[in-house]
Protein backbone atom coordinates (compact mmCIF):
# COMPACT_ATOMS: atom_id res chain seq x y z
CA UNK A 1 0.00 0.00 0.00
CA UNK A 2 1.25 3.48 -0.87
CA UNK A 3 -0.21 6.56 0.78
CA UNK A 4 0.89 10.05 -0.35
CA UNK A 5 0.43 12.81 2.23
CA UNK A 6 0.67 16.21 0.57
CA UNK A 7 0.26 19.81 1.69
CA UNK A 8 1.79 23.18 2.38
CA UNK A 9 4.45 24.04 4.91
CA UNK A 10 3.25 23.66 8.49
CA UNK A 11 -0.02 22.01 7.43
CA UNK A 12 0.33 18.99 9.73
CA UNK A 13 1.60 16.54 7.10
CA UNK A 14 4.23 14.92 9.31
CA UNK A 15 1.97 14.33 12.30
CA UNK A 16 -0.77 12.97 10.04
CA UNK A 17 1.64 10.64 8.23
CA UNK A 18 2.97 9.31 11.53
CA UNK A 19 -0.58 8.67 12.71
CA UNK A 20 -1.28 6.75 9.51
CA UNK A 21 1.79 4.59 10.13
CA UNK A 22 0.80 3.96 13.74
CA UNK A 23 -2.74 3.03 12.68
CA UNK A 24 -1.32 0.40 10.30
CA UNK A 25 0.06 -1.38 13.37
CA UNK A 26 2.83 -3.15 11.46
CA UNK A 27 5.67 -4.92 13.23
CA UNK A 28 8.49 -2.85 11.77
CA UNK A 29 8.31 0.91 11.23
CA UNK A 30 11.06 2.74 9.39
CA UNK A 31 11.46 6.49 9.22
CA UNK A 32 13.39 7.37 6.07
CA UNK A 33 14.73 10.83 6.94
CA UNK A 34 15.93 12.82 3.93
CA UNK A 35 16.68 16.27 5.35
CA UNK A 36 20.13 17.78 5.08
CA UNK A 37 20.55 19.97 8.11
CA UNK A 38 21.45 23.55 7.32
CA UNK A 39 21.73 25.91 10.27
CA UNK A 40 19.81 26.27 13.49
CA UNK A 41 16.36 26.31 11.85
CA UNK A 42 17.00 22.97 10.13
CA UNK A 43 18.31 21.44 13.34
CA UNK A 44 15.22 22.63 15.24
CA UNK A 45 12.94 21.08 12.60
CA UNK A 46 14.75 17.74 12.89
CA UNK A 47 14.50 17.85 16.69
CA UNK A 48 10.76 18.59 16.46
CA UNK A 49 10.23 15.61 14.13
CA UNK A 50 12.32 13.36 16.40
CA UNK A 51 10.18 14.40 19.37
CA UNK A 52 7.00 13.67 17.39
CA UNK A 53 8.05 10.08 16.71
CA UNK A 54 9.75 9.38 20.07
CA UNK A 55 8.53 6.19 21.68
CA UNK A 56 6.63 5.05 18.58
CA UNK A 57 9.04 2.29 17.62
CA UNK A 58 10.50 3.82 14.46
CA UNK A 59 13.90 2.76 13.20
CA UNK A 60 15.38 5.90 11.67
CA UNK A 61 17.30 5.63 8.40
CA UNK A 62 19.16 8.82 7.52
CA UNK A 63 19.25 8.93 3.70
CA UNK A 64 19.67 12.30 2.04
CA UNK A 65 19.62 10.70 -1.43
CA UNK A 66 18.67 7.48 -3.18
CA UNK A 67 22.32 6.81 -4.14
CA UNK A 68 22.31 3.39 -2.48
CA UNK A 69 18.78 2.07 -3.00
CA UNK A 70 19.98 -1.52 -2.62
CA UNK A 71 21.08 -0.90 0.96
CA UNK A 72 17.93 1.08 1.75
CA UNK A 73 15.67 -1.66 0.39
CA UNK A 74 17.57 -4.45 2.12
CA UNK A 75 17.19 -2.50 5.35
CA UNK A 76 13.39 -2.35 5.12
CA UNK A 77 12.53 -5.59 3.32
CA UNK A 78 10.68 -7.28 6.14
CA UNK A 79 7.24 -8.81 5.99
CA UNK A 80 4.97 -6.43 7.81
CA UNK A 81 7.21 -3.39 7.39
CA UNK A 82 6.09 0.18 6.85
CA UNK A 83 8.34 2.97 5.58
CA UNK A 84 7.58 6.64 6.22
CA UNK A 85 9.55 8.74 3.74
CA UNK A 86 9.92 12.26 5.17
CA UNK A 87 10.01 14.14 2.89
CA UNK A 88 9.98 14.11 -0.89
CA UNK A 89 10.75 17.81 -1.32
CA UNK A 90 13.99 17.44 0.65
CA UNK A 91 14.94 14.30 -1.24
CA UNK A 92 14.39 15.98 -4.62
CA UNK A 93 16.45 19.02 -3.58
CA UNK A 94 19.27 16.76 -2.38
CA UNK A 95 19.20 14.78 -5.63
CA UNK A 96 19.15 17.89 -7.82
CA UNK A 97 21.53 20.25 -6.06
CA UNK A 98 24.77 18.27 -5.74
CA UNK A 99 28.27 19.43 -4.89
CA UNK A 100 29.25 18.66 -8.48
CA UNK A 101 26.43 20.81 -9.91
CA UNK A 102 22.76 20.82 -10.76
CA UNK A 103 21.34 17.52 -12.01
CA UNK A 104 18.77 17.84 -14.84
CA UNK A 105 15.11 17.49 -13.74
CA UNK A 106 14.42 14.44 -15.94
CA UNK A 107 17.39 12.57 -14.47
CA UNK A 108 16.26 13.40 -10.92
CA UNK A 109 12.68 12.40 -11.71
CA UNK A 110 13.76 9.08 -13.20
CA UNK A 111 16.05 8.22 -10.28
CA UNK A 112 13.54 9.12 -7.57
CA UNK A 113 10.60 7.37 -9.28
CA UNK A 114 12.67 4.19 -9.68
CA UNK A 115 13.63 4.47 -6.01
CA UNK A 116 9.99 4.78 -4.97
CA UNK A 117 9.12 1.66 -6.96
CA UNK A 118 12.00 -0.20 -5.28
CA UNK A 119 10.78 0.91 -1.84
CA UNK A 120 7.23 -0.13 -2.72
CA UNK A 121 8.50 -3.56 -3.66
CA UNK A 122 10.64 -3.89 -0.51
CA UNK A 123 8.13 -2.84 2.15
CA UNK A 124 4.55 -3.81 2.75
CA UNK A 125 3.49 -0.17 3.20
CA UNK A 126 4.97 3.11 2.09
CA UNK A 127 3.78 6.48 3.39
CA UNK A 128 5.32 9.44 1.57
CA UNK A 129 5.21 13.06 2.72
CA UNK A 130 5.54 15.74 0.04
CA UNK A 131 5.12 19.48 -0.12
CA UNK A 132 2.92 21.74 -2.15
CA UNK A 133 5.30 24.46 -3.32
CA UNK A 134 3.31 25.38 -6.40
CA UNK A 135 0.47 27.66 -5.28
CA UNK A 136 2.09 30.95 -4.35
CA UNK A 137 2.08 32.35 -7.90
CA UNK A 138 5.57 33.82 -7.56
CA UNK A 139 8.16 33.87 -10.32
CA UNK A 140 11.37 32.03 -9.50
CA UNK A 141 14.90 31.68 -10.84
CA UNK A 142 15.45 29.02 -13.50
CA UNK A 143 17.08 26.60 -11.02
CA UNK A 144 14.09 26.79 -8.68
CA UNK A 145 11.76 26.27 -11.64
CA UNK A 146 13.73 23.12 -12.54
CA UNK A 147 13.38 21.88 -8.96
CA UNK A 148 9.64 22.52 -9.03
CA UNK A 149 9.39 20.73 -12.38
CA UNK A 150 11.06 17.63 -10.95
CA UNK A 151 9.08 17.68 -7.68
CA UNK A 152 5.83 18.16 -9.59
CA UNK A 153 6.53 15.25 -11.93
CA UNK A 154 7.45 13.01 -8.99
CA UNK A 155 4.33 14.00 -7.05
CA UNK A 156 2.21 13.16 -10.11
CA UNK A 157 3.96 9.79 -10.46
CA UNK A 158 3.55 8.92 -6.78
CA UNK A 159 -0.11 10.01 -6.75
CA UNK A 160 -0.68 7.85 -9.81
CA UNK A 161 0.67 4.66 -8.21
CA UNK A 162 -0.62 5.46 -4.70
CA UNK A 163 -3.56 3.62 -3.22
CA UNK A 164 -4.45 6.72 -1.22
CA UNK A 165 -3.64 10.43 -1.46
CA UNK A 166 -4.42 12.84 1.37
CA UNK A 167 -3.98 16.60 1.23
CA UNK A 168 -3.54 18.44 4.51
CA UNK A 169 -5.13 21.88 4.62
CA UNK A 170 -4.63 23.81 7.87
CA UNK A 171 -4.26 20.52 9.74
CA UNK A 172 -7.40 19.03 8.20
CA UNK A 173 -6.91 15.87 6.12
CA UNK A 174 -8.79 15.82 2.82
CA UNK A 175 -8.96 12.44 1.07
CA UNK A 176 -8.12 13.01 -2.61
CA UNK A 177 -7.79 9.39 -3.69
Amino acid sequence: MIHLVYGGSGSGKSAHAEKLVMDLNTEKKYYLATMKIFGKEGLEKVKRHQALRAGKGFVTLEQETFDDMGAICRGVSDTGSTVLLECMSNLVANEMFRDEGIVPPLKVTDKVCKGIVALKDAAENLVIVSNNVFDDGADYEATTEKYMEALGAINVFVAGIADKVTELICGIPLAVK
